[in-house]
């Protein structure tokens, strides 16, 4: 079979300006000029997106763009940290402020100063939380847990979302004014599948970068593997593809790169498989359909966004599911 010429030492990037995203599809341009755009202003940036769209590289590129950029970028993930550990992440604690504070620490604010702080995930900030996330944006001030006295910083927020802010202002879940504080200058950043011109573009870079790093002489891939990766719905977006392509190049014997067709979930969306139709898939396919859907929810079981709702199961039917395959659903919160 015919093979497409792969170069190994090509770096398809949109624009210098942009080397690290791969891609010339009119939705990613469209990106790409808001990020223009907005860069040189100052204001804050809210980014939204599915998982795995890549939403930090474009807060990078906002920030390289920026007046800001020989100034720290600092990223700080709202949804990794422990909720009550993350006060403290955010704005630092003085010694002795609380069990185990046994030393001063400055928060990711304060890292930031005169810089750039990407807030990722910021959706999942609690309740409690939100009004001093509130005060530092309006009026660049806050004080360290067990400090009394007031800090002033001179931060430019990005916060990065795959959650809808506006449905968690109507459920009560997120403050209206912090949603209208961050949403200044919004960014929807695509998913794969609606930009699948940059899939092949993609797929070469990661293959690239893979076989380089790991010694491997690959030249071509396979046409029927790029027009079998071009063709899927990637639930996962570009994390999911580059695990993909990374597991290709460390099982590749050849120069041609191909991959099992099995790792690819069927093309229909998780959401098309209903409850008996996720019970008759084999072992290993319906694991791959449970890992997409907790991947895309971030590892939310229930609720309207959760995986149970994606997969059409009851939440009970779902939990017995994950137990059953051994599917450890606390490592995709976050994802």
């Amino acid at each position: 079979m015919a093979s497409s010429t792969l170069t190994l030492n090509t770096h398809e990037s949109c624009e210098h300006r942009f080397e690290q995203i791969i891609g010339r599809s009119p939705a990613l341009e469209a990106v790409l000029e808001k990020v223009e755009i907005v860069a040189p202003t100052g204001v804050t940036v809210l980014i939204e997106g599915e998982t795995g769209t890549g939403k930090e590289l474009i807060a990078r590129a906002i920030h390289n763009l920026s007046p800001r950029h020989r100034r720290p970028f600092v990223r700080v993930n709202c949804a990794a940290i422990p909720l009550d550990l993350l006060e403290s992440e955010l704005f630092g604690h003085e010694k002795g402020a609380f069990t185990g504070a046994i030393a001063q620490r400055i928060g990711r604010f304060e890292m930031a100063d005169g810089g750039t702080l990407l807030l990722d995930e910021v959706g999942d900030i609690p309740p409690a939380l939100q009004p001093k996330l509130l005060r530092v944006l309006q009026e660049r001030e806050f004080e360290r847990l067990g400090s009394g006295t007031t800090r002033s910083v001179d931060v430019r927020i990005v916060a990065a979302t795959n959650r809808d802010l506006a449905e968690l202002v109507a459920q009560k879940q997120f403050r209206e004014d912090l949603y209208y504080r961050l949403h200044v200058f919004p960014i929807h950043v695509p998913a794969l599948r609606e930009r699948r011109d940059d899939i092949p573009l993609l797929v070469r870079h990661y293959v690239a970068k893979h076989a380089t790093a790991m010694r491997r002489s690959i030249t071509a891939v396979d046409p029927h593997v790029m027009q079998m990766l071009t063709g899927y719905h990637w639930p996962g977006n570009i994390r999911e593809l580059q695990n993909v392509v990374e597991r290709a190049v460390i099982l590749c014997r050849g120069e041609t790169l191909t991959i099992d067709e099995t790792w690819l979930l069927p093309k229909t969306s998780p959401a098309g498989i209903v409850g008996e139709g996720l019970g008759r898939l084999d072992e290993v396919r319906e694991k791959q359909v449970i890992v997409a859907a907790l991947t895309d929810s971030a590892g939310r079981v229930f609720g309207p966004r959760g995986a149970a709702v994606k997969l059409g199961v009851p939440r009970s039917t779902l939990e017995s599911r994950i137990k059953r395959l051994s599917i450890n659903k606390y490592q995709f919160k976050g994802t």
